[in-house]
């Protein structure tokens, strides 16, 4: 598997530290952005995000912002993304369990590395359930048109 991550500035730090965790576990990954804390605008790297996601580029993809909504709201008018903001556990399992979200988004300033870690470790670690979510995930998809 090949996680996809981006942030803008104020995801910086903590895609710094998500990355180090990839590398302690072997994961692998391509780094969309930014590569430091100066001031960008956080549309340009949720999209990013997006397009390798729907590209196939990468697997699954993580986005960073503050709060992780702008970025969040960004990645999620690519058409495909089902990008979730999680900040907790349980949010992380069901986004994957029952939406089949393809992007995780966090927000740097509102977890503590610690958590977000446990965030991204439940989220890469649950599965799609199929079934009667699919008939769901699948009306989302329609909504896109």
């Amino acid at each position: 598997m090949k996680i996809g991550i981006g942030s803008d500035h104020g995801g910086f730090e903590l895609k710094a530290y998500i990355i180090e965790y990839f590398k302690e576990k072997g994961i692998e990954f391509t780094d969309y952005g930014t590569y430091s804390s100066d001031s960008v605008d956080y549309p340009d790297y949720g999209k990013k995000v997006a397009e390798a996601v729907i590209s196939k580029e990468v697997d699954k993809g993580i986005v960073i912002c503050g709060t992780g909504i702008g970025i969040s709201i960004a990645a999620n008018k690519v058409k495909g993304i089902r990008c979730a903001l999680c900040g907790d556990t349980y949010s992380a399992r069901m986004s994957r369990e029952h939406n089949n979200a393809n992007i995780l988004a966090l927000g740097a300033r509102v977890l503590g590395n610690g958590l977000a870690l446990e965030i991204v470790e439940t989220w890469l670690n649950s599965e799609f359930l199929g079934g009667r979510h699919e008939i769901r995930v699948n009306k989302i998809s329609d909504i896109e048109g």
